[in-house]
This record gives structure tokens, sequence and C-alpha cells, in this order.
């Protein structure tokens, strides 16, 4: 079973949510509360497999992200929000967050997701995923240092044909399941391959894999 704590100061909302993840048989709802200090203390005291938090909420779910991370680091933290904010997607994964998926997702959906980060993936909102990629690209001008550019391009152009391909629909937000459906292969065989992705770009997960990848697309479109 996967336990999940739901942190968030809408009632509404979070009965919502806690109908929709009751319909999957291998989630169970540790606990539900309103506030970041009680998001704090319980996720400490509970250790649940997941945290879903919400940003805007008492005490701010942004602050507690670090502390949780650090005393109860075998719970995957999720930011649950309506923020689209650059800042607050960048400040919540350097937290460590392992997942920042903006509300309004659909149910199935989000149920998959967790999934996968329960399994150590993570996870993006693609459409904003996309849009911080676009930020970056354009404000990183002459503060790039040509070398580490050079080496970074490198190690995308020594990736496979499979590979790229691999990491095209990781850069999209396809988990290892779907990559594997869409491919027609096993999903044992995508974590193979993203072992060794993960390995020759030097990167610490998927998600700064496909920002890597995403840069280069751009750059190759451009070229």
């Amino acid at each position: 079973m996967i336990s999940i704590l739901i942190a968030d100061d809408h009632p509404i909302f979070r009965q919502g949510l806690a109908l929709t993840l009751a319909e999957a048989e291998d989630f169970r709802l540790c606990a539900e509360v309103d506030t970041a200090e009680d998001a704090y203390r319980a996720t400490v005291e509970m250790k649940p497999d997941l945290l879903l938090l919400d940003l805007s909420m008492p005490g701010g779910g942004q602050s507690v992200i670090e502390q949780i991370v650090r005393e109860a680091p075998d719970t995957h933290v999720v930011v649950l929000t309506a923020s689209e904010d650059s800042v607050d997607l960048s400040a919540a994964i350097s937290a460590g967050a392992s997942g920042y998926i903006v509300k309004g997702i659909g149910g199935l959906s989000l149920i998959n997701i967790l999934r996968d980060i329960r399994d150590g993936q993570h996870y993006i909102t693609p459409s904003l995923a996309t849009r911080v990629l676009g930020e970056l690209a354009k404000g990183s001008g002459s503060e790039i240092d040509p070398p580490l550019v050079r080496a970074r391009r490198e190690r995308l152009e020594a990736l496979t044909p499979r590979e790229r391909e691999i990491m095209a629909l990781v850069a999209k937000g396809f988990s290892n399941r779907r990559i594997a459906e869409q491919l027609g292969i096993e999903e044992k065989t995508v974590k193979h391959h993203m072992t060794r992705i993960l390995a020759k770009l030097k990167a610490a997960n998927r998600t700064e894999a496909a920002m890597q990848f995403r840069d280069f697309e751009d750059a190759m479109e451009e070229s």
C-alpha cells in the first residue's frame, strides 16, 4: 500500500482529492492537515510514502519542504498547487520536492503520476516545465561557460537513437510505464535505458536530464 498525507487548507479540495485517491486500491490516506506546521509534524511522525503539499496555506508550504526532506527522507514530497510561477517551481525542486503538479489534473493521471513518483521518478507538469525551460534558455546569454556547454552537447550527442527517443518522451512528462507502452518495449527495459542515460548526461534525476535534452533540442532547431 502507498501511504499518503494531504496538506491543503481548502476542505472541499481535500475531500475531493481524498475521494479520488480512494478509488485506487493501492493507496491509503494517513491524514489530512491544513497548515504547513501540521504538514511538517504529521509527516515526520507518520512518515508516509507521499506528501501532497499545497503552497498557499497557513505557514506557506514552501517553507517546510527542505525540513521534511531532511527529517523524513523516505517521504516523497509532491507539490500540488495552483501556482504556475517558475520561482515557486525552482524553489520547490531545489528544496528536494520529487514532483510539482499544477491543480486541475485529472484523477487517473494524478494517480498514475503518484505511483511513478513513489517508485523513485520525478515529475513536473509538462506545460510548466516547457515554459520554464524557455525562460532559462532566453536568460542564459553569455553567462553560460562555453566549455560547459560543449561538454553537455557532447554528452547528449553520445546518446543512442533509442536513448534519444526515450528522452524525447521523458521531456514530454511521460512515465516509464507510458514510454514502454508508446515504444512497445518492457518497462524494465526503459528503466535500464534511463540508468544509462543519467550516467551519460551526469544528471541527478530524470527532471535534470529532461532539461538538458530540451535545451539541446532547441539549440539544434535554431542551428
